[in-house]
């Protein structure tokens, strides 16, 4: 059984960054993740995408972000355990066994929970669902095939936003189709996107799609008008995720159905076990990137301290000589 000083469930970026900040802090580490590779929802879904609220990068891509934590992440050499799901936890003493799907069971000092917060709904899935790998997709892991292509994208969020801005100057049309005339992306990038060729289409839905073999038009319905066409060689469905803690709704932690919630120092309820990133939530909660690493230290600091008491909170300033 391996047995680590700290546990991660998670290997986004606030899992890689705990990660590394535990390494700072003497501790051993393993990092379990459901993913076939780290970085997350990142890796998996915007590794193109420009991250613009990261401290020290006026903007960084995805990709380039987690190759970056992953270096870092490497100077504490963490144990990864790829493609495995923790599924249950239980407490021995003091120490915290997780259990993984594949029976894998780890030993533990602490466990710190930075898994994501869902998975993709398809309930706002456009009309056409047979067209799905015929010129649908959920994700844009790649702009490179989509370089002269008549694009649909479906969402109000900021993935819909994002996507439009950076398909956009490459794109022969980007047209942007949302169900109701507010939009939940950042009015920085909902302006952008404005002042662009998008076209933008609110309250209104895909009601059909039309193509041989491969989808070259869908059909709009626009609440109280008639139906428009426009080409379409590539649809988007940006249609975000549910909340969906999966195996950790079992173990007893307190939630609010959608998050864990956590105290100042990142506990839990539960006795060893701390949580960081969008997964927790506490009053004045903001999710963003930025926000997961400063409760990764904090988490990870805490946890030093409950692996060994006669550690303190407060490591040092890394810059003091």
């Amino acid at each position: 059984m391996p047995q680590v000083d700290l546990l991660i469930i998670g290997a986004g970026p606030t899992g890689l960054y705990a990660a590394y900040y535990a390494g700072f802090r003497g501790l051993s580490v393993a990092v379990v993740d459901s993913l076939p590779e780290l970085g997350g929802q990142i890796t998996a879904m915007y590794p193109e995408k420009a991250i613009l609220d990261v401290a020290g990068f006026p903007t960084i891509k995805g990709r380039d972000l987690v190759a970056g934590l992953v270096s870092q992440a490497d100077t504490a050499r963490p144990q990864y355990f790829l493609e495995r799901t923790a599924e249950s936890l239980t407490h021995e003493g003091e120490r915290v066994i997780v259990g993984l799907d594949d029976g894998t069971r780890i030993d533990a000092g602490a466990v710190l929970i930075t898994a994501g917060i869902g998975k993709f709904s398809p309930r706002q899935l456009p009309a056409g669902a047979e067209w799905v790998g015929r010129g649908v997709e959920f994700f844009v892991p790649s702009f490179a095939p989509y370089h002269g292509k008549d694009v649909v994208i479906v969402g109000g969020g900021d993935s819909a936003f994002d996507w439009a801005q950076h398909l956009e100057p490459m794109a022969k049309s980007v047209t942007l189709v949302h169900r109701r005339d507010a939009f939940r992306a950042h009015e920085r990038t909902v302006a952008a996107v404005r002042d662009s060729s998008v076209e933008i289409i609110t309250k209104a839905q895909i009601s059909a799609m039309r193509g041989n073999g491969q989808v070259d038009e869908v059909e709009i319905t626009v609440d109280g008008q008639d139906p428009i066409v426009r080409p379409a060689q590539a649809v988007v469905a940006a249609l975000g995720f549910i909340a969906d803690l999966g195996a950790l709704q079992t173990w007893g932690l307190t939630t609010d159905k959608r998050h864990i919630v956590v105290d100042t120092s990142m506990r839990t309820n539960l006795e060893r076990v701390f949580a960081a990133g969008d997964i927790t939530e506490y009053p004045g909660k903001v999710r963003l990137i930025a926000v997961g690493f400063g409760e990764a230290a904090t988490a990870v600091n805490n946890a030093a301290v409950v692996i060994d008491p006669s550690a303190h909170v407060f490591p040092g300033h890394s810059s003091e000589g």
